[in-house]
């Protein structure tokens, strides 16, 4: 389609004429409509698929916790897992070992470090 067949179908669709056919009526309105489909294409590329890949991966983690991983929460304690019961993980933390239960979707991340003092090691 040339450039010249453009300027006259968006003419009689501005003076609104019925010299256009349907098909020449579908062409003006997916010109219309082609800003917001690419506005959406590049949204999903941007924002939607990217977020999807990181809840996918944070979900296969989650889903991965085992007894001995060292897990950060969101709250922001450090600890190893001592136990795992369905939802509901056990962790201890410090040097008194002191037992914590929290919820599985509470685990921000696992740590790759090997933690022996928590203060010495990560400042």
């Amino acid at each position: 389609m040339n450039y010249s067949l453009l300027n006259m179908l968006a003419e009689a669709a501005a003076n609104g004429t019925e010299e256009i056919g349907a098909g020449a009526q579908f062409i003006v309105m997916l010109v219309q409509l082609l800003p917001m489909i690419l506005i959406f294409v590049v949204f999903y590329f941007t924002l939607i698929r990217p977020q999807r890949k990181k809840d996918k991966e944070a979900q296969n983690m989650l889903k991965n916790l085992k007894v001995g991983d060292r897990i950060c929460t969101i709250g922001g304690f450090y600890g190893t897992i001592v136990r795992i019961k369905d939802d509901v993980l056990t962790i201890e933390c410090g040097e008194a070992k002191t037992q914590m239960k929290l919820a599985r979707w509470a685990v921000k991340n696992i740590d790759t470090l090997s933690i022996s003092n928590d203060a010495e090691t990560l400042i």
